[in-house]
């Protein structure tokens, strides 16, 4: 395939004014008109490429959007420790979220368990594109273990038996799971191993492979706490939505924030200094930063018009642009295969009859995933 005379805006080059673009299942070359290999291909006058938006974090697939129990499968809310679980065995990829995704021009997602646990499960990463999860869709089973601090793990257990009641409670939790998980791995290389252990060993596969931690943390002390969890175990931390980050942006340096949903209601008290401020003051204070939907907070498809929030509110638009495309692909450690339009990763291309694609009235005329119109 072969689309030429559109602009074409790579990400992580300058944007070429008059271009043309090869792929297959991969972007094989592009460059500017004049070096064109071929005079046939689909001409594509008035329309930019950019490459398909990447949703670091999201429930898509498990809320469903009816109301009940049926398809409310983002929380196990029986224990507040589940690091064996996986997004992966509750996500309906039939989800019609995921269709409404590829026509918004989402094309990557980053699906991860619910906040009601302290330790909560394992985040999967895929496309929004293709029929159930075959192996081509998942880019990754086990991208990280999500973690929760701060009131929704409290508001789930509120002390219920020998379960966490407060902030020192869930800190003190995480940190006995961990020191545990390092004993068992330390154990099971020993001569007297001990019996498998599900939670143990999902620990102990973080710690040993260095798989990221995913902290939701809003408040400012929460993730100063995350800070220091990470820390005290050599954890690879990366902040779920920050919503004070703002605050204590010289202690985030180096710390990728997932920021968002800047479309939701301010549903609890940690949420009350919300400002779609913040991942523009994060960017500029020198913080790795992505946007996110979190949906269904904010639904999937409003993934772009959010990042044109956070321009409104003072964020470059060249790092708006990154943070819902090659940033959360860096973070999310698939940088090799999407985020931007480079030879060599997956043709994931999104056409737009406009420059600029953070705007409400800005929609896909055409979406490609893996070269396939979708």
């Amino acid at each position: 395939m072969l689309l030429k005379n559109l602009r074409i805006v790579p990400v992580d080059a300058p944007p070429i004014a008059d271009g043309w673009i090869a792929f297959d299942e991969k972007i094989t070359a592009l460059g500017a008109l004049d070096s064109c290999p071929a005079d046939d291909g689909v001409d594509c006058a008035g329309l930019s490429a950019f490459p398909g938006f990447v949703d670091a974090h999201s429930h898509l697939g498990l809320f469903g959007d009816a109301q009940g129990a049926e398809g409310d499968d983002g929380n196990e809310d029986t224990n507040p420790s589940t690091p064996q679980i996986s997004a992966l065995d509750g996500l309906n990829p039939f989800d019609p979220g995921f269709a409404q995704a590829v026509q918004a021009g989402v094309t990557t997602v980053c699906v991860a368990p619910g906040s009601a646990n302290a330790l909560a499960g394992q985040a999967v990463i895929l496309k929004t594109y293709g029929q159930g999860l075959t192996p081509e869709r998942i880019l990754n089973d086990c991208a990280a273990l999500k973690l929760a601090l701060g009131e929704n793990p409290k508001r789930t257990y509120g002390g219920k038996g020998e379960n966490p009641a407060t902030r020192m409670g869930i800190a003190a939790l995480i940190r006995e799971k961990f020191t545990a998980a390092g004993e068992y791995l330390e154990k099971r290389s020993g001569d007297d191993p001990p019996d498998f252990d599900a939670e143990l060993a999902a620990l102990a596969r973080v710690l040993r492979e260095g798989i990221p931690v995913h902290i939701h943390a809003h408040r400012a002390d929460d993730i100063l706490t995350a800070l220091r969890l990470a820390d005290a175990f050599s954890l690879r931390p990366v902040i779920v939505h920050g919503t004070q980050g703002n605050l204590i942006a010289d202690a985030l340096r180096g710390v990728p924030v997932l920021t968002g949903p800047l479309l939701a209601d301010r549903c609890k008290p940690e949420l009350a200094g919300a400002t779609p401020s913040n991942p523009g003051i994060l960017h500029k204070a020198g913080v790795p930063v992505a946007i996110i939907t979190d949906h269904p907070e904010t639904p999937q498809p409003y993934l772009a018009l959010t990042a044109g929030l956070a321009v409104r509110e003072g964020m470059d638009w060249d790092a708006a642009l990154r943070a819902i495309t090659l940033t959360p692909a860096e973070i999310l450690g698939i940088a090799d295969r999407v985020g931007s339009l480079t030879p060599g990763k997956d043709a994931d291309i999104v056409l737009f009859a406009t420059d600029n694609p953070l705007t409400l009235e800005s929609k896909p005329v055409r979406v490609y995933g893996l070269g396939s119109r979708r």
